[in-house]
């Protein structure tokens, strides 16, 4: 925690990214604030305050004088992708990020910092080749959410608060979050390669995924886009190998794209968010040689499982 932070808002700070960070957070000195649609009571040192997402409220009061702002805020894209799914998950990057622009600009005392997430997918399925914060994008649906949501946030006037805009990789949480279908799927003897194998996955720790955001509210010189990921992202066929190495599980059944994409229908999601993939890290942390934890998908997984 950089010395003379006390107030860090939360958009969305209910989710699994959220969660790492208010377990982070628990016990340091700071007063952390998450608004969301839905409050509860507060605990320890988190308040929650509700909010649509979409509009101005009394909300605003929170942004006065906070160090820093956070928004996690996104329809998780862990569906189907029917024509209303892909309004809802357009709108909630969008609207959210648009809105909590315009009240930073509202502010007459505005925090220091934005950090808004996003999303290393806006480079869609793009094989071999690493992308950079600089690189070109992808085509296709995820890209697009990904170009709206980076426009809302770049439109967003705020001269007097630094922002920085993170594109997100794979976060692999300890003993839940987005690790758990891959486990659950080694046990029964399905951790073979999904499709061909080849597609990329870009991951970080989430250790390091708390450290980058708080390289970014530290580092005054940061700002715009930041790859978060780790700096050696792997190919499907490894990730799954490093798993079941892990969990001392030698069957690993292959999973052909087809039966992935009849299970995705199955169980209501997209079969694209495994078979494509990315190979993404940061030139930006790089340069500034960010010391990361778990650099390593072995050193990853073997924390987290």
């Amino acid at each position: 925690m950089k010395q003379g932070t006390r107030k860090i808002v939360i958009a969305g700070g209910t989710g699994f990214l959220g969660n790492i960070l208010l377990k982070y957070y628990k016990h340091a000195d700071v007063e952390i604030v998450v608004l969301t649609r839905n409050t509860k009571p507060a605990h320890d040192n988190v308040r929650y305050v509700q909010w649509d997402a979409k509009t101005v409220g009394y909300w605003i009061k929170e942004l006065e004088r906070s160090d820093v702002v956070i928004n996690l805020v996104g329809k998780s894209v862990n569906c189907r992708y029917t024509e209303k799914n892909k309004r809802e998950i357009i709108a909630s990057r969008v609207d959210a990020t648009t809105i909590i622009g315009q009240a930073i600009n509202a502010c007459i005392f505005p925090p220091r910092v934005w950090i808004n997430a996003g999303s290393a997918a806006i480079f869609g399925n793009s094989g071999e080749e690493i992308k950079f914060e600089d690189s070109s994008v992808g085509d296709g649906f995820s890209p697009e959410v990904c170009k709206r949501w980076e426009n809302a946030f770049n439109e967003a006037r705020t001269p007097h608060t630094r922002k920085v805009f993170l594109r997100i990789g794979l976060v692999l949480q300890k003993g839940e979050g987005l690790i758990r279908p891959f486990v659950n799927m080694v046990k029964f003897g399905l951790g073979g390669k999904f499709g061909s194998g080849e597609q990329y996955i870009s991951w970080i720790h989430e250790a390091d995924f708390v450290n980058v955001v708080q390289s970014a509210i530290s580092n005054f010189s940061v700002t715009g886009i930041l790859h978060c990921s780790s700096p050696f992202p792997v190919k499907n066929k490894e990730f799954l190998d490093t798993i079941r190495q892990t969990m001392n599980a030698w069957l690993a059944l292959p999973n052909p794209a087809f039966l992935v994409r009849f299970g995705a229908l199955f169980v209501g999601t997209e079969a694209d968010l495994v078979l494509q993939g990315r190979r993404v890290v940061s030139r930006i942390l790089e340069e500034r040689k960010f010391e990361f934890k778990y650099p390593t998908i072995d050193q990853a997984i073997a924390n987290i499982i």
